[in-house]
């Protein structure tokens, strides 16, 4: 009787442990996506912030700042940085972690 009771109580914690990271994963997704959006839909009348080659440069950099959690900060990707929170009026208030990841998402 007491081997059924541990085995669903595991079953539960392993299905809410999944659960929990699929929800991380799907919110970091949508934020990253609605960033994105927002970077397309505003833009100047001849370039988009996509389009910015200051922001394509800035790629590489924008992975390794990621990838180690902030501690590789690119030349690149503080110019990119400085080029989105200029044009961006979202981006003024997204971590640099956020905009990294928008970098990385376009």
């Amino acid at each position: 009787m007491r081997n059924p009771l541990i085995a669903a109580t595991l079953g539960l914690l392993l299905l809410a442990d999944v659960a929990q990271a699929q929800t991380l994963v799907a919110t970091s997704n949508i934020i990253v996506r609605a960033f994105g959006r927002a970077i397309d839909f505003t833009s100047d009348t001849t370039t988009s912030i996509r389009d910015s080659k200051v922001v394509r440069e800035a790629h590489d950099d924008a992975a390794s700042f990621v990838a180690t959690n902030g501690d590789i900060r690119g030349a690149h990707l503080e110019a990119a940085f400085d080029t989105l929170r200029t044009r961006v009026p979202e981006a003024r208030g997204a971590s640099d972690q956020d905009l990294a990841q928008a970098i990385l998402a376009l």
